[in-house]
């Protein structure tokens, strides 16, 4: 069974967003194909969280809240991700309520 292509599977996770009446914006474009996928959410001015795709034991997508919530550290965490993966899409998601919008299974540290 082939994957889900890059540009297809952000389209979505945007439209689910845009359904749930958050902000979406796409902060980075990255390979359309199979490009990685980090999902940041702003839930407030001073709280910010960031997904990171990896998979389960049974080798099934799902993501991974990094701990920290600080933006600035967020920020740089990914400006030093896209220097090493220049495939990489980073997808910004405004929601006051902090929904990520993943359909797959998250895990929280």
């Amino acid at each position: 069974m082939s994957a889900l292509k890059s540009k297809f599977w952000v389209d979505a996770l945007i439209r689910r967003a845009e359904l749930g009446l958050a902000a979406v914006y796409v902060i980075r474009r990255g390979d359309e194909d199979a490009g990685a996928v980090l999902v940041k959410v702003v839930s407030s001015p001073t709280v910010s969280h960031l997904y990171v795709p990896s998979r389960d034991d049974q080798g099934e997508r799902m993501w991974t809240r990094r701990r920290e919530t600080d933006e600035p550290g967020l920020d740089a965490w990914c400006r030093k991700r896209i220097d090493q993966d220049p495939d990489l899409w980073l997808i910004e998601i405004e929601d006051r309520q902090g929904r990520h919008f993943l359909t797959e299974p998250v895990e929280n540290p």
